[in-house]
């Protein structure tokens, strides 16, 4: 994605919470977090992506400037191995949007948000709906994206033994199979749901099949 998209979606964002002067030395603080090296696919390429997904559905969420903002700041901290990463993006993303001016409900909004992506429970007002559709759209990629994307989550993972990795790998991605649906906006579904579940049902059969696999 262009620099100048980036530039865009921030500028809509920043502008939509009301926030005070430009944000830029922030934007570009999220943007080299995004491109730490040990990163593989919570990178610049996923936060691209969700961008694009996001233009499609700029319309749906209630609050679109809150949404817009947690997706930038989703995947703010990713320490291989930590457990409270989306607890400290979310923490950074209040006390960062609040010194700049944004109102505490709506900073404390896009804080929930963050926190929304852990994934422990499913969606429920519009906006998490908009928002983890569009964090979870990367399981209903073409087969080659998606392909890439497990290879992606590996290398994050290479430390971790493929006899240890596989199955809890496995058990992860059959959970979203085993969900009545993954995605909840109606575009979204329609769209990605039947790809995603073929997506996933080919990768847990191959992970099974590996050493410590469930099969």
């Amino acid at each position: 994605m262009d620099a100048a998209v980036f530039a865009a979606s921030w500028a809509r964002a920043w502008r939509g919470l009301s926030a005070h002067s430009d944000g830029v030395a922030l934007r570009d603080t999220l943007l080299a977090r995004y491109a730490e090296p040990h990163r593989h696919y919570h990178t610049t390429q996923h936060l691209a992506e969700c961008l694009a997904h996001f233009e499609t559905l700029r319309d749906a969420p209630d609050h679109a400037a809150a949404v817009e903002m947690a997706l930038w700041f989703h995947d703010a901290v990713y320490d291989l191995g930590a457990a409270d990463n989306e607890s400290r993006s979310a923490t950074w993303a209040r006390e960062a949007l609040g010194k700049a001016g944004v109102a505490a409900g709506a900073a404390a909004r896009v804080e929930a948000l963050v926190l929304a992506t852990k994934h422990a429970a499913p969606p429920v007002t519009r906006d998490e709906q908009v928002l983890i559709d569009i964090d979870l759209a990367i399981l209903g990629a073409e087969p080659a994206r998606f392909a890439e994307y497990e290879g992606q989550v590996r290398a994050e993972y290479a430390h971790v033994p493929a006899v240890l990795y596989a199955p809890r790998r496995c058990a992860l991605l059959q959970g979203f199979l085993d969900r009545d649906a993954i995605y909840h906006t109606p575009a979204m579904h329609r769209r990605l749901e039947a790809r995603a579940r073929e997506n996933l049902a080919r990768s847990v059969a191959a992970l099974s099949a590996m050493p410590g696999g469930a099969g």
